[in-house]
Formats: C-alpha cells, structure tokens, sequence
C-alpha cells in the first residue's frame, strides 16, 4: 500500500522493531533459563535476591506494596504456582503485567467427549485468598461439535486452592532458604 507516493509500514512491524531495539542494551547478570528457582517467570525476571531488569512480588525497597515503573503488579508466588499447576493445559497466553494466564482446550485422555479451557486472574501483589481467580469453560463434543456446556463450580474452586496452597508452600520454602 502506499500512501501520498511513499510506501506505507504496518504498524505492527513498525512497534516490534521498537521494541526489539529498545531491549538492545539490556544485559543480565546470569541466564534466567539455568536457574531453577526462575523456572516459568518470563526472560529477564529473577525470583533471586540480585537486582533483576524486573521485579516481581516485593519492589526495590523491599515491600510488598508501592509500584514502581517497570514493576510487575501481580505477586510472584502466585505467578510461578498458577503456572506450575495449569502446566498439563496447553498454555495460550501469560502476561505478567496484567497477570492473565490464558490456556488452550484441554481433553482429558480418560474423557474425549468434553474439553476444558481455564483463565486465571491474579489481582492482587499481596499473598491472600482473594487474589487469584480462575473462570474455567467446559465443552461437549454433541455429534462432531462441540457445545457449550457448565462447569461444576468445585472445578475453579479447586484450582484456586491449589494454587494458593502451592505459592504459600513456595513462599515458605523461599524464607526458609533466606
């Protein structure tokens, strides 16, 4: 396409080029992907007590609260244990910023007829009960389609609970090697 005689950039090439550029001077101090304790947070964000490009759950000064610029908003635990427990779904999307985690359709191998599909909701930096939500969908397969089906509620619920009892076991295991 061009425009006025001069041929015309797609925007979406035009930001990925800006953004590739923008990260050209961004060093790390130790590969994110050897380190077992950083296992799920996206490249560049550590869960160590070095500085990272990014950090997650407590700021620079050390609290749980206040934001700074380039902070995530959602609390770390609750990241690496939402994503620790959806990792038999295939993953879609994660963003840490807005902590979204969005998963494919999963068929469990013992029922074929019907699939699942979850999007957890961490709303909160702080470590409570009310700060990781999970809708989960639910599917049957109805003569080759399929069909829009309620979820049993206990399915959520469970989820929810499985993840804050793993980012509190892992919040413990993390003050406890401090």
């Amino acid at each position: 396409m061009r425009i006025l005689g001069k041929p015309a950039v797609p925007a979406g090439l035009l930001l990925g080029t800006l953004a590739l550029s923008a990260c050209s001077g961004v060093k790390t101090s130790e590969p994110v992907y050897n380190n077992p304790e950083n296992q799920g947070l996206p490249a560049g964000q550590t869960m160590s007590n070095s500085t990272p490009l990014l950090t997650l759950g407590k700021g620079a000064a050390g609290n749980n609260g206040g934001g700074g610029g380039g902070q995530i908003q959602v609390n770390a635990y609750l990241w690496r244990a939402t994503l620790s427990t959806l990792a038999f779904m295939p993953l879609v999307s994660a963003d840490p910023f807005g902590g979204v985690i969005i998963t494919d359709w999963y068929t469990p191998p013992a029922t074929p007829g019907e699939r699942f599909k979850v999007t957890a909701y961490i709303l909160s930096r702080q470590l409570t009960a009310n700060a990781v939500q999970v809708s989960v969908f639910h599917q049957i397969s109805q003569q080759g389609q399929w069909m829009d089906s309620p979820a049993d509620p206990s399915v959520a619920s469970g989820l929810e609970d499985r993840i804050l009892a793993q980012a509190a076991d892992l919040q413990a295991a993390d003050k406890n090697a401090k």
